[in-house]
């Protein structure tokens, strides 16, 4: 696919350390199906990043496998956007994460909000490449200067690492590239189903694109409640979380009233989270049959992966022979 350089460049990516959930889904991959029209992208399934925390290593290649085909069965077509594997592509995004290294300093690093956070996590496991993270990222999206990337809420504090990063290049070494802003979506930030936080691969109780609509039912019902009744609608908690679920795979309008509800004769749970169910199948379900069609046919996603590889690559070649120049190298 031949795609014009003066249209708008959008990268964006999903670590390989689970499959994507319907949190992904709509923070993310609706983002890049709203953008595959209107701007020349790039899609990655970002592996490299996935080692950063204990991973499998039998299971890391059938993990990228299965996100590739949850991209194309989300609706990324390969006639509007060029989907990658970073690590088809490590010496150039892992060249250019060194050179920003050398320019960005440490103490920020240690900062970040997401590295305290795994730090927490897996205390066994602190490494320099979890630190590095956000600098690998930064490079991930500068070697193809692509100025919008969709992500969800939680990133936002590797996407400000970008800008500095790019300002710092740009204001040591003359105008460079572009500063990436974020492209969000109406389910930038969906909240867990089990209590605080937002939904997430390693807090379980996550929905994935492939869940049948049995297993989205027994999932929804062990979500937490409340009384499901009180004098106002609460902010956060239980309800709130689930009316959440509801205006963004059932629309504003039935959120609205079980908002209502809450306040006159009370959400009746059971009835709410079968409705709920239904309407999630309902948008999973073509997902799932694009998919089985990517999944029949491993041919022809080679070839898909094979092309986004050779579009990539000629991008961020160009971009590294400007940085060497650019930086006396």
């Amino acid at each position: 696919m031949n795609m014009s350089s003066s249209r708008k460049r959008v990268f964006s990516g999903i670590r390989a350390n689970a499959r994507p959930h319907i949190g992904n889904y709509l923070g993310a991959i609706k983002g890049m199906l709203e953008l595959q029209d209107k701007f020349d992208c790039i899609f990655a399934v970002v592996d490299l990043h996935t080692i950063t925390t204990p991973y499998d290593t039998k299971t890391l290649r059938p993990m990228v496998k299965d996100i590739v085909l949850d991209y194309l069965g989300s609706g990324l077509d390969p006639k509007k956007c060029h989907i990658i594997i970073q690590s088809d592509l490590r010496a150039e995004h892992l060249e250019l994460a060194y050179y920003l290294g050398t320019i960005y300093q440490v103490s920020r690093l240690e900062d970040l909000p997401t590295y305290k956070e795994k730090k927490a996590q897996h205390p066994d496991y602190v490494n320099m490449g979890l630190l590095y993270y956000p600098v690998l990222m930064a490079a991930d999206i500068l070697i193809y200067k692509a100025p919008l990337v969709p992500i969800g809420q939680d990133q936002e504090p590797h996407m400000e690492v970008a800008r500095e990063m790019a300002r710092k290049f740009n204001s040591m070494f003359g105008q460079t590239f572009p500063e990436p802003q974020s492209y969000k979506t109406p389910g930038q930030y969906v909240p867990s189903l089990f209590g605080e936080g937002k939904m997430s691969k390693t807090n379980g109780g996550t929905i994935i694109l492939t869940d049948t609509l049995e297993e989205i039912k027994a999932i929804l019902a062990k979500a937490v409640t409340d009384d499901g009744k009180g004098e106002r609608f609460p902010e956060a908690g239980p309800a709130a979380n689930l009316v959440t679920f509801v205006e963004l795979f059932q629309g504003h309008d039935r959120a609205q009233q079980y908002r209502s509800e809450y306040k006159e004769s009370g959400i009746k749970y059971q009835e709410l989270k079968a409705e709920l169910a239904e309407a999630i199948y309902k948008e999973l379900a073509p997902i799932q049959e694009r998919r089985k069609y990517f999944e029949a046919h491993p041919a022809e996603v080679e070839t898909i992966l094979e092309e986004g590889k050779t579009y990539a690559k000629t991008i961020a070649d160009e971009t590294l022979r400007e940085v060497r120049s650019k930086m006396g190298l």
